[in-house]
């Protein structure tokens, strides 16, 4: 991939990631209806050109065996993640991307610290992992509702103003062991004004259809609307750092959304750059073997390689995927 692609990606979504150190008021800061000038008759061919390069990358990763990639989805109710993952992972080998969703913990999850049952499901090597809602819902739900800390079973002392900031600094350095070990992390906060999230709720009960994804507690939540923003705030401020940054991305407009979440995703990528391996000199001898002893086998008037007949190159070293390499960045 061109390092020109590469910088308009950059750019592209450079306006949604929370700058580390910054204070954010999420909404003085950033608008949910923003779409950069992108017109919506456009969404489908940038939508499906981030899916393509989604599925290089991630054939890649996967190849080198080396990163893992983390992707953190938090919004409020109707925000759209669901659809968010949907759309933009269509492309992607499914074999290579886990998608967990995190609800109320277990009594055997209180039984542990509470990024354990996040941990469970990180990535192997080549592989990415969505979180559909993740370990930030400690600082958020559980900060709206500081209820839930007495059925963590902390020790006593542990509660306390100063639990908050605490939680924020050990999720920042679980973040920066991952990123050290190879696992890269990226989060996304689909931002949606409270006027769409009204019009979302009326929908699901409207339409038939929908009604299965109605909750009577989603409209409970939504009276605590000023107490997430305020939560969201104060967790894009305080956990947006160089390793692991936060991306608001504006959710009013689920189409402009969703490609704003595949270019994050590839943007993340294609700093990785993961590479194809390289086949040693003995491997490649014993490819050539292999490859004689098939084109032997060709039948009367069949041609000996089809392969490297309809694409001269590949028989050239199979150096498939090293053009445009650059320096990896981790």
């Amino acid at each position: 991939m061109s390092d020109e692609r590469a910088e308009r990606i950059a750019d592209f979504i450079e306006p949604l990631r929370v700058r580390p150190g910054s204070k954010v008021h999420l909404e003085r800061d950033f608008d949910p209806r923003y779409k950069a000038g992108v017109k919506k008759r456009n969404a489908v061919e940038l939508l499906q050109t981030g899916v393509s390069l989604l599925a290089e990358y991630q054939e890649r990763l996967a190849a080198q065996h080396t990163y893992g990639v983390v992707l953190c989805l938090q919004a409020l109710d109707a925000g759209g993640k669901d659809g968010t993952i949907r759309h933009v992972m269509s492309g992607v080998n499914p074999q290579g991307v886990r998608v967990s969703s995190f609800k109320v913990p277990s009594s055997e999850e209180l039984d542990h610290d509470y990024l354990w049952r996040y941990a469970q499901r990180l990535p192997a090597r080549g592989e990415i992992a969505i979180f559909n809602r993740s370990h930030y819902e400690e600082v958020l739900v559980v900060r709206v509702h500081p209820e839930n800390l007495v059925r963590q079973k902390l020790p006593e002392g542990s509660f306390g103003p100063g639990i908050w900031d605490r939680r924020y600094r050990e999720i920042n350095r679980w973040e920066r062991y991952l990123t050290d070990n190879g696992f890269k992390v990226v989060k996304i906060f689909l931002n949606l004004s409270k006027e769409e999230q009204r019009t979302r709720f009326l929908k699901r009960i409207d339409l038939p259809e929908k009604n299965w994804k109605f909750s009577a507690a989603d409209v409970r939540e939504r009276r605590r609307w000023d107490d997430y923003q305020e939560a969201f705030s104060e967790m894009l401020s305080a956990t947006s750092t160089r390793w692991a940054p936060w991306y608001v991305v504006p959710a009013d407009r689920k189409w402009f959304a969703r490609i704003c979440a595949a270019a994050v995703l590839a943007h993340t990528l294609m700093e990785i750059d993961p590479q194809y391996p390289d086949v040693g000199e003995d491997a490649r001898k014993d490819l050539l073997v292999t490859k004689r002893g098939l084109e032997r086998e060709a039948p009367a008037g069949a041609v000996a390689d089809p392969y490297t007949t309809l694409h001269p190159s590949a028989g050239h070293g199979h150096r498939k995927g090293r053009k445009g390499r650059g320096k990896k960045r981790g």
